[in-house]
């Protein structure tokens, strides 16, 4: 995965900045309030730094008076400048509301190519294939694909409407699906791999609150049980909605939100909290270890969007079961800038606020961890925020690990997040080290003192044996990763070995 660096911003051009220009009354977009289609011959000419538009998703944006505003520089948009940006953007932050952000910057639509009428819906028991748990030929993968499609079913007593989901997947566990219910718009989403099969219907009747997942893991079978709220027999399960009965890339699909409430707030260092915010009850969702949600907020007027690892109430230090969380609740390690728009809107928030949360996103695999005898974290400060459930699942379930050690580097010792319970944990268990480095030290700091350099990680990453299978996460500010990840190479380890966390 590319890594995208932050470049320096001039005074003035801040996100708040930004916010205030597009609602000065300027014309950003170039054509006093027009809206004009545009053809692929068009949008080329407009390929320089001061005439730069760009497609995404098949709306063209002038993008020249965002240029200085822009947090990954002008040379990241100048990639895409002229042309149809969207992988481009869907690799780097897909998460991005651009929508929001450029709206004031729209110049209009692509003009269409025509490909063919698209084929109607002629009858009424073609229809009902969308409830009936067949696929329409137009959202299957691919030929080779078809016979791993999965598919659904529903059946209902007195009080009860089931949804059986044959997911075609061995091996299948409550992280990979995703429910959500509001005002009877059932969604269900079931991950498989790189791709997603989605339920999504306006259903017949309204149902209680509470659901229920029940989970067949080695033949790969879902069960989705809804309450019935009054007990009458449903005709239909519901109206399909648009995206009911695909399977896709995930990439392909937005980002879906759900609201959830603020419950605590609770200080973890100077300027860094723990925010533990409930799911809604008809909410059924696992964030897996390693992999990272982000938190929408309307700021402004303008929808603003930060990916953000979710951690665990605390470490655990008794590895002799996994642990169990009560997950009803997600806890977010939270730096509060005194400049950032986006944290300081977070940390005005009262208990019983709601902030939107997405789906989980990430390419980490549990797998990596588990064929590894050794493993490496290395962590700049809340960089350390994905090491937390590692952590835990590494001491916890993975028997063939002989060493785990994080290297974790901060500026003071102030800075340091839940210090005590790591020193703790490295008492506890003695596959287990800690080794903080501070670039920064205040006070009588006995302890290693530096940046992120190729003799450092030579004197901490070591493998246990000559020929031992390691794997090394490395999380931070994206110069810190950027650094890391070549020094890594530099020291002769493979790109399967090293595994950087990227938002």
């Amino acid at each position: 995965m590319a890594i995208t660096s932050l470049v320096p911003l001039k005074p003035g051009r801040s996100l708040m900045d930004w916010i205030r220009l597009t609602k000065s009354g300027k014309d950003m977009a170039g054509l006093k309030g027009r809206l004009i289609e545009v053809t692929e011959d068009e949008l080329a000419k407009h390929n320089k730094k001061e005439d730069c538009w760009i497609c995404i998703r098949g709306f063209v944006y002038n993008v020249t008076p965002y240029m200085e505003y822009h947090p990954g520089g002008e040379d990241e948009l100048m990639k895409a400048a002229g042309t149809d940006g969207t992988d481009l953007f869907d690799q780097v932050h897909r998460w991005v509301n651009y929508e929001s952000m450029l709206k004031e910057c729209l110049v209009g639509r692509m003009a269409a190519k025509l490909i063919g009428a698209p084929k109607e819906i002629t009858s009424v028991s073609e229809e009902k294939k969308h409830l009936n748990g067949m696929l329409p030929e137009k959202k299957v993968l691919g030929a080779s694909s078809k016979d791993l499609t999965p598919s659904y079913d529903w059946f209902q007593t007195d009080s009860l409407i089931t949804i059986v989901i044959y997911t075609k997947q061995k091996d299948m566990n409550a992280e990979l699906v995703i429910l959500d219910c509001e005002d009877k718009r059932l969604r269900g989403e079931i991950i498989v791999d790189d791709s997603s099969y989605l339920l999504e219907v306006d259903l017949d009747q309204a149902i209680q609150e509470d659901m229920a997942v029940n989970i067949a893991e080695k033949v790969g079978k879902v069960e989705i049980i809804l309450k019935k709220k009054d007990k009458v027999h449903w005709k239909i399960l519901g109206q399909p909605l648009e995206n009911h009965n695909t399977f896709m890339k995930r990439t392909d699909r937005g980002l879906f939100y759900r609201k959830c409430k603020l419950v605590s707030k609770t200080e973890v260092t100077h300027d860094t909290k723990l925010f533990c915010l409930l799911l809604p009850k008809s909410t059924h969702l696992r964030v897996p270890t390693g992999q990272h949600v982000y938190l929408k907020q309307i700021i402004a007027g303008t929808e603003v969007v930060k990916p953000y690892t979710p951690v665990l109430p605390f470490l655990p230090l008794d590895f002799q079961e996994p642990s169990c969380h009560d997950s009803a609740y997600i806890y977010l390690m939270i730096k509060i800038y005194s400049c950032g728009l986006f944290t300081q809107a977070l940390d005005h928030l009262q208990i019983g606020d709601y902030i939107s949360v997405s789906n989980p996103e990430g390419s980490f695999k549990k797998s990596q961890v588990q064929t590894s005898e050794d493993l490496f974290l290395l962590a700049a400060g809340t960089g350390f925020t994905p090491m937390v459930k590692l952590l835990n699942f590494a001491l916890t379930e993975v028997s063939c690990l002989r060493t785990v050690k994080l290297i974790f580097f901060n500026r003071t010792e102030d800075d340091i997040l839940w210090r005590n319970q790591l020193e703790q944990l490295a008492l506890k268990d003695e596959r287990f080290e800690v080794q903080f480095i501070l670039s920064q030290p205040i006070r009588d700091w006995v302890g290693k003192q530096g940046m992120i350099s190729s003799s450092l990680l030579s004197e901490f990453v070591k493998r246990s044996r000559k020929d031992s299978k390691v794997l090394i996460c490395i999380c931070g500010p994206a110069p810190f990763t950027e650094q890391g990840v070549q020094y890594l190479k530099d020291l002769g380890y493979s790109q399967e070995e090293v595994h950087p966390f990227i938002a």
